[in-house]
């Protein structure tokens, strides 16, 4: 019963994270701005991304529910929280305000607190860090596509 309490308060808040970053980006992928920007060659197909997220979100809600329960400590708040800020100020920063740089900085420091929480955290939960492997992953590739945009533009 504990299990599905955490895993709904995770569910919860990892979709209400993308939908604030939605709303700040506004219209971002759709803009003139965004739609003329010299992109990387790999650049998924804009509905990619939302089939990504979705996924990503429901594997991470279930490793953090397995990672809560495991060890609810200071530590693990606070990465939390922080990989929640800078996952919604991402999309603020690089769509809305086209601050391209800033916006590299902060998917880096996404990125290193998603792989902070993979890799701290890998021997507790053995196979099921898996579950956070999908964020990492579309984490890099996402930062490859930023620092694209921002050497070529």
């Amino acid at each position: 019963m504990k299990f599905l309490k955490y895993l709904t308060f995770f569910l919860i808040i990892n979709f209400s994270a993308l939908g604030v970053g939605s709303w700040l980006m506004e219209n971002g992928p759709r803009t003139s701005w965004y739609i003329n920007l010299n992109k990387a060659p790999w650049t998924p197909p804009g509905w990619v991304f939302g089939i990504a997220w979705f996924s990503i979100m429901v594997c991470f809600s279930i490793y953090m529910t397995y990672l809560y329960k495991a060890t609810p400590n200071t530590k693990l708040k606070i990465l939390f929280l922080l990989q929640l800020i800078f996952n919604i100020l991402w999309n603020y920063l690089f769509f809305n305000k086209h601050f391209v740089f800033l916006g590299l900085a902060c998917i880096i420091l996404l990125t290193a607190i998603v792989g902070k929480l993979l890799f701290d955290y890998k021997n507790l939960l053995q196979s099921k860090s898996l579950l956070i492997l999908p964020y990492f992953i579309w984490l890099c590739i996402a930062t490859s596509l930023n620092l694209y945009i921002y050497i070529f533009n």
